[in-house]
């Protein structure tokens, strides 16, 4: 069934409190406000050499002939939807990882130009569903990807519970269909990451330029079978539940692994 986020006034601003919503704080007027910011509030976000600008998705727009990533390539324009959570979490997104964004926009762009309009290529999809539920975990210990890669979310989220907080595990999350689910607390959130592996000093921000040059040069993100489910509701503070160890023995969202299954190396971020 498709999802269909909660109108404006319906939402509960509790949910701006927790997580992943509580790391958006700094566009917290955006959020909260009774009105939805309009398009020249997004842009003035912007900094000023940026090239991208938020623009309305009008149907004089739409009659440019353009696909969606071409018009951002080719004319720097991004087809906003106003008063729309999705659309508005995408302006977020880009405001705050525009490497990220980019990187993605061109190799959508190199593959249109590849496949036509029509086709879509397993790049593409892997480039999607990025887009859509991304995150980038960054890993400081490999004990913890070995129990990733199982899927013994039991082990992960509830025994190893406190690489979560104690900074073992830092996390950026990408994908502006995540924000918009988490507007209803109550869903089980599983995200689609890529996964860095640092040593004890590296920093959340090292990775997502990692990332980001990783798809820019074609070594990532060319099938979606490369990323790796992550049930972001077992992370504490992400789901009331999650605080009884019954949680992470049957919550709906611990899917087991599929026979056959693995998944390519990570990441290393080298200095």
């Amino acid at each position: 069934m498709r999802y269909v986020a909660p109108a404006r006034e319906a939402v509960d601003p509790s949910v701006f409190a927790l997580a992943p919503l509580n790391g958006w704080l700094d566009y917290a007027d955006w959020l909260h406000g009774v009105e939805w910011p309009l398009i020249d509030e997004l842009n003035a976000r912007w900094p000023i050499n940026a090239r991208e600008r938020f623009v309305a998705q009008t149907r004089e727009l739409l009659d440019d002939g353009l696909h969606y990533e071409e018009r951002i390539a080719q004319r720097g324009l991004i087809a906003t939807r106003e008063a729309n959570w999705h659309d508005l979490f995408n302006a977020m997104i880009w405001l705050r990882y525009p490497q990220l964004k980019r990187a993605l926009n061109r190799q959508q762009v190199a593959d249109v130009a590849s496949f036509g309009r029509r086709e879509r290529s397993r790049a593409q999809y892997a480039q999607t569903h990025f887009d859509e539920a991304g995150v980038i975990v960054t890993l400081k210990d490999p004990s913890l990807l070995e129990l990733w890669d199982r899927h013994d979310w039991h082990a992960l989220f509830w025994q190893r519970r406190a690489a979560w907080m104690d900074g073992s595990i830092l996390m950026h999350v990408f994908g502006h269909a995540l924000l918009e689910h988490a507007l209803m607390p109550s869903k089980l959130l599983v995200g689609k990451a890529l996964v860095v592996m640092a040593d004890s000093q590296a920093h959340g921000e090292e990775s997502v330029s990692c990332c980001a040059n990783a798809i820019v040069d074609g070594r990532w993100l060319r099938d979606p079978l490369e990323l790796r489910p992550l049930p972001l509701s077992g992370i504490p503070g992400w789901h009331v539940a999650n605080v009884d160890e019954t949680f992470h023995r049957a919550a709906a969202c611990y899917q087991p692994l599929r026979e056959g299954r693995s998944y390519p190396a990570p990441l290393r971020l080298s200095r």
